[in-house]
């Protein structure tokens, strides 16, 4: 596994600003009474009131996630590095703090948002003028999310002027496509508690003192009086739950362990029975065509091992695929189903079974296309190329895209709760599945034949992988999975496919006839900032990275005693980082504080006892 380089930075400040722009270009001709002049007017119209969703590359802890965030500042990642200083939340100083913060309610504190006109803005005497008024590539009329947060709560959650430069950095590395900024909280998350997190503008939200820090303004109330609640733009906003230690990624996929094993059910105790429960096959309920009932064998594509009988007969009907155990008295059903399911699927896609049966047509019309030498005329090939939409949905097949949940695991007491197997592909059903979907239009033996000798242009690789069922899933929605055909590591194996066949169920395929070691991790963009609080509560302290890249580090910071609602001052943080290095406290900035207190994403790594 190779390494990547991360880099932070301060600051990204935009070369023109959002705003109104004059040029005037004036030119002296000695020999012209006056000069030409000629100007021209501009506007560089950043974001403002809203923001598309494909300028947010990541949110931290994910929406809708649950898990230890306890010592988790939260963030989110926005894909252009200048946003946090295209405009200001003081004046129009270019160099002033971001006009972007994040504000994190717990659930009793959490306001509700509300869509208002952008010309509604100012006239309420919500929000001063300055913040309000549209620019020339805004309308009145535009829609703006807002929420009213009580004066006292906001006073006590939002950072000051100086602090906001400390919240926001631009990070880039190896890892992401590009340089981003990063937008952080002040506050950590109540445990055992739902959180919301809002990112809020801060445009000309403060003003200056004379000679003092800028100071928040909140603008006068609705009929007068300074007790009040404050309005403030919403550009986005996510949730998500902190919960104990028992729920954080490392400890619910560590726990996977304690189950896992090979996709099969326990052995019942005779000899022929246990044959089919080792291979993967589980009873089930089987209704005969002449109305009887009976119990027959079942295995889908997911068995302990890969399996490849290499290639199959075709065949027009899915009973010609029974099997019929004479010691036992019950049927083989898989290959049937499987022929029968692939069938079903390709009839419910008219695109898909008009483009096979057309590409039937032609296959077989150029098969008997005969052409006399001594003809005179040129006479155009018949094209038998499978259509391109047909080949692809053919291969999601191979992928075992669109096969439902049940035919994958037939019996939940396959894959209990929180845990994993290892599994391979049985090749043999996937193939009769695809001939199942190609078989539309096969009518007669000289059909069978013809498909046996030009069967579609799909391949069926080796394929192994894992199947999950836990939490783990559903609380980290970006979760990745990487296998390897070697214990260290140094053999990547190619993803065959990585799809959720429910909340909580993840299938992870990946080309190769041995998967020796799976990593579960978190994406990169799940890098956070984090301190460390103490069990009191009350302060925090940090272990400390040495600058450089030297190997000694300062050791630990702290403890530091939380802010009002268990905010971080950031300012007495940066002081203390600054103490720390040795360096003055002018020179510590966001990133310097970034680097600090950034955690990486989590890495578990199952290995499978036996591999080589």
């Amino acid at each position: 596994m190779s390494e990547s380089r991360l880099e932070f930075r301060a600051h990204h400040r935009p070369v023109l600003p959002a705003g109104d722009y004059q040029v005037t270009v004036s030119q002296q001709v000695s020999l012209e009474p006056e000069d030409f002049t000629v100007t021209r007017r501009f506007t560089v119209a950043g974001d403002r009131f809203g923001l598309a969703p494909s300028l947010i590359r990541a949110v931290f802890p994910p929406h809708g996630s649950v898990g230890d965030h306890g010592n988790v500042l939260p963030h989110v990642v926005l894909e252009r590095a200048t946003l946090p200083w295209e405009r200001s939340p003081v004046g129009d100083d270019p160099a002033a703090a971001p006009w972007l913060a994040l504000l994190l309610f717990t659930e009793d504190e959490r306001p509700e948002p509300h869509t208002v006109p952008l010309g509604q803005l100012g006239t309420d005497s919500w929000l001063p003028t300055a913040a309000s008024t549209p620019e020339r590539h805004e309308s009145a009329q535009d829609p703006v999310t807002v929420i009213d947060v009580p004066l006292d709560l906001l006073t006590e959650l939002l950072p000051d002027y100086a602090e906001l430069p400390l919240l926001a950095h631009v990070r880039a590395g190896d890892g992401d496509a590009a340089e981003a900024a990063v937008v952080v909280g002040n506050r950590l998350p109540t445990p055992g508690g739902t959180s919301t997190v809002h990112l809020v503008s801060l445009e000309h939200r403060f003003r200056t003192t004379g000679d003092g820090p800028a100071v928040f303004d909140p603008g006068p109330a609705p009929g007068g009086g300074r007790t009040h609640t404050v309005r403030l733009v919403s550009l986005t906003s996510w949730r998500f739950a902190s919960v104990s230690a028992d729920h954080t990624f490392a400890t619910l996929v560590r726990d996977l362990a304690d189950d896992g094993g090979t996709l099969r059910l326990p052995p019942a105790g005779g000899a022929a029975v246990d044959r089919y429960l080792a291979a993967g096959f589980v009873p089930l309920r089987h209704q005969l065509r002449q109305g009887g009932r009976s119990i027959g064998w079942y295995r889908g594509p997911l068995v302990p091992g890969p399996t490849d009988g290499g290639p199959v007969a075709p065949t027009r009907t899915g009973d010609a695929l029974l099997r019929f155990d004479t010691e036992l008295g019950m049927f083989d059903l898989g290959y049937a189903a499987a022929w029968q399911l692939g069938r079903l699927l390709a009839l419910s896609s008219g695109d898909v079974a008009t483009g096979l049966y057309g590409w039937r047509r032609r296959r077989d019309q150029r098969a008997k296309q005969q052409v006399d030498p001594g003809y005179p005329l040129a006479v155009a090939p018949i094209d038998d190329t499978l259509p391109a939409g047909v080949l692809d949905w053919l291969t999601g097949l191979t992928r075992l895209d669109g096969i439902p949940l049940t035919y994958l695991v037939p019996d939940e007491r396959l894959l209990p709760a929180e845990t994993i197997r290892f599994l391979g592909v049985d090749q043999t059903w996937v193939r009769h599945l695809l001939d199942g979907a190609t078989s539309i239009g096969r009518l007669g033996p000289a059909d069978e034949e013809r498909d046996a000798v030009a069967p579609v242009p799909v391949d069926f690789p080796t394929v192994t992988g894992a199947l999950i069922r836990s939490d783990v899933v559903s609380g980290y929605p970006a979760l990745l999975v990487d296998g390897y055909a070697d214990l260290a590591g140094r053999q990547p194996l190619v993803s065959w496919g990585s799809r959720r066949l429910a909340p909580d169920i993840l299938l992870c395929l990946f080309t190769g006839d041995q998967l020796a070691r799976l990593d579960l991790h978190q994406p990169p963009e799940a890098q956070h900032l984090a301190v460390e609080p103490d069990t009191s509560g009350t302060s925090f302290g940090r272990v400390l990275r040495a600058p450089g890249g030297t190997d000694d580090p300062p050791g630990h910071l702290g403890p530091l005693p939380f802010g009002p609602r268990g905010t971080v001052p950031m300012r007495e943080l940066a002081g203390a980082v600054a103490q720390a290095l040795g360096r003055p406290a002018a020179e510590v900035d966001a990133g310097d504080l970034a680097l600090q207190l950034t955690e990486t994403a989590e890495r578990v790594t199952f290995l499978r006892v036996g591999s080589a």
